[in-house]
């Protein structure tokens, strides 16, 4: 008698018997989704809430280095030393400049902030009386938006949501819905589905 004859002989497997090994495999799935997967949650949007804010520049004196023939225009020169170039770039020893000269540099941020209720709004801007380009002179840099949704759950947790400004404005306070947290608390807000 072949092996091949007794492998043939052999009783057939049950399918409990074949599925066996299936058990293992989804208790381990299942305990690696549970740890480490994402969990979700019903939330309740319990309020909205808005903030506008503009960067103030002003000129300032920032000091630096650099070759003393590309100086910025206005710079201040502080000390000067003959030096090689380390690059190689330059064939014979040039001046190096330590300078300072006015920059632009973000100084205070203007805010405006509120509930849904009132219409968001750009904060008003008290600027110096300073004309540029002397020092101390202030502009308007860049603008920055948030529109927050602010969440809870049952068990009295809370969460934040940055949403653009359109799918804010269409969220309605009451609002229900499932939310995926990770097992550190942290909510996924891109789980967020569309608003309604």
């Amino acid at each position: 008698m072949t092996a091949a004859d007794d492998f043939f002989r052999q009783r057939p497997r049950t399918r409990l018997q074949r599925l066996r090994w299936l058990l293992p495999v989804a208790l381990v799935a299942g305990t690696a989704l549970w740890v480490f997967g994402p969990k979700g949650y019903s939330v309740e949007i319990t309020g909205k809430r808005w903030q506008l804010d503009i960067e103030i520049e002003r000129i300032i004196e920032e000091s630096s280095s650099a070759w003393c023939d590309e100086m910025p225009p206005g710079a201040r020169v502080l000390s000067r030393r003959l030096v090689s170039d380390p690059r190689g770039q330059r064939p014979a020893p040039a001046e190096h400049c330590r300078y300072s000269a006015p920059e632009w540099r973000k100084w205070r941020i203007a805010t405006r902030k509120g509930p849904a209720s009132e219409t968001p709004q750009w904060p008003d801007l008290e600027l110096s009386d300073i004309a540029p380009p002397a020092l101390g002179a202030e502009q308007p840099g860049k603008r920055h938006s948030y529109y927050e949704l602010l969440l809870h759950d049952s068990n009295g947790r809370d969460w934040a949501c940055l949403q653009p400004r359109a799918d804010w404005q269409r969220w309605t306070t009451g609002a229900r819905f499932y939310l995926q947290i990770d097992r550190f608390g942290t909510a996924n807000c891109a789980s967020l589905p569309a608003p309604r």
